[in-house]
């Protein structure tokens, strides 16, 4: 009786143990072990570096504005030595965009490339949207928008408030500068 109550403990741990160890990291795993790659650029930005001038948003838009925390930007540029690296990170980045956690909220395509933009949490209390593009001769870009009880309609909004702001010169443009 006594025997058998060990292997169960043990039959447990180990299931417990092999769950918690997957093959695919999850994003912000994968942002922190490529963080020193020189194949890739990461940046932080505080949601305030992107030079949103708020005396002239609506006030839908302040409202999508406050739900936002930071960005975090994680770009591989593409090059003749590292194009089957290329090739693997971006499977591993897809791998990890296939996960049943995250939602797809919308797909496109850019002048850049074809991107993705997904979700975590629920429909009207997003944490974190993942938007995601592609290009086979530049590279890819994955930007992680972090908030607080975020929503659609609010992500929308946010589009229409970068597209307003004044960002060149910033942060956002190293993304450009490594991208060319």
């Amino acid at each position: 009786m006594y025997m058998r109550k060990i292997t169960w403990v043990i039959a447990v741990l180990l299931l417990g143990i092999t769950s918690a160890c997957t093959s695919t990291p999850s994003l912000q795993q994968y942002y922190v072990a490529n963080s020193e790659n020189p194949n890739f650029l990461t940046l932080d930005l505080p949601v305030g570096l992107l030079n949103i001038e708020k005396a002239q948003l609506t006030e839908e838009q302040k409202e999508g504005l406050g739900s936002l925390k930071k960005l975090n930007v994680l770009a591989f540029k593409k090059t003749d030595a590292n194009a089957v690296d290329f090739q693997k990170e971006k499977a591993v980045i897809k791998s990890i965009l296939k996960n049943e956690d995250f939602t797809e909220l919308m797909k496109m395509n850019t002048e850049f490339g074809k991107a993705t933009i997904k979700y975590l949490g629920d429909d009207d209390a997003i944490d974190e949207v993942v938007i995601y593009g592609d290009n086979e001769d530049k590279g890819f870009v994955v930007v992680r928008v972090l908030g607080k009880n975020m929503n659609p309609a609010r992500m929308v909004q946010f589009v229409k408030v970068l597209e307003k702001s004044d960002y060149q010169g910033g942060e956002l443009s190293k993304i450009a500068d490594f991208m060319k």
